[in-house]
């Protein structure tokens, strides 16, 4: 079994639930997720099964877009709406003035991340000293905000839709805001709409996930791994570099210098190479073995 699973997380579940969850329903303990969504967040949550999981780390760079919504004039200690009230006053912040505000936080930026995170400082998770009632500092990162503009009103929240780069948190960004207009906010809904090309419109849910496996339809759920990597172009290796190839070693190539999709003289998806100098040598291997 080899495959990406687009899984529409549903609220008040963490994406280590969800995998958990996959699991047991797949019977594959390789399963991994590339991007983790908060407890009460949803949306899309892009799963990697079986051999697919040596992929990991090409899916956890993309970008990723949400929508948030945004109230202002709330602190909390976890920077949502879940956690403990910090500090709560009157807040009447204008569209006008907050379009200009969130003008300011496009591009890279800095961000502080939030205590209640996994993050870890001296092989802590920052959560956990969270939980003890301790605050630690926490060296800021540089994250890129590519867009984020106002898309309309719940109440008296604001809903955002922001493109961002990975490792960017929504809830520390919404703080930020507050802070910049001078009245707090925290974030009170969030979810993912995209991770790279992959689009919550071709999520399923988990009850999905199971009539399939009820029906024998796995294969129809699951995407194509090299869907992952179209971006390159595509290759086919036989005889002697087919053999090296899956032995790992380097193969003779004639191809322009570059990275490149391999594949079998069958179709099946083998590697993600680099050729440079008439050489052609595995990145990421991905047939099983």
């Amino acid at each position: 079994m080899k495959g990406i699973l687009l899984i529409d997380k549903p609220s008040d579940w963490t994406s280590s639930d969800v995998v958990a969850k996959l699991r047991g329903i797949l019977r594959e303990k390789r399963i991994g997720h590339s991007g983790t969504l908060d407890p009460m967040a949803t949306g899309l949550l892009v799963v990697m099964v079986g051999r697919a999981t040596r992929a990991m780390e090409y899916a956890e760079s993309h970008s990723k877009r949400y929508t948030a919504s945004i109230r202002f004039g709330l602190r909390t200690d976890t920077e949502d709406t879940t956690g403990k009230i910090l500090s709560e006053t009157e807040a009447d912040v204008g569209e006008d003035e907050l379009k200009a505000v969130l003008e300011e936080f496009k591009g890279e930026i800095s961000q502080v991340p939030p205590m209640y995170s996994a993050i870890k400082m001296k092989g802590q998770p920052l959560y956990k000293i969270a939980r003890a009632g301790k605050e630690v500092e926490r060296p800021a990162r540089k994250i890129t905000i590519d867009d984020i503009k106002i898309v309309g009103r719940d109440g008296g929240d604001y809903i955002l839709d922001i493109k961002c780069s990975k490792g960017t948190y929504i809830r520390s960004l919404c703080r930020d805001i507050g802070e910049r207009i001078g009245c707090g906010a925290c974030m009170s809904a969030l979810r993912r709409t995209e991770a790279g090309d992959f689009n919550i419109s071709q999520a399923i849910s988990i009850e999905d996930v199971q009539r399939a496996k009820d029906e024998n339809r796995i294969d129809e759920i699951l995407i194509p791994l090299d869907r992952l990597f179209e971006e390159y172009p595509a290759c086919e290796v036989r005889g002697k570099a087919l053999r090296l190839v899956k032995s790992g070693n380097i193969a003779k190539s004639e191809l322009p210098n570059g990275k490149y999709r391999v594949y079998s003289p069958d179709g099946e998806f083998l590697a993600l190479v680099q050729v440079s100098n008439g050489k052609m040598e595995t990145l990421k291997s991905f047939f099983e073995v």
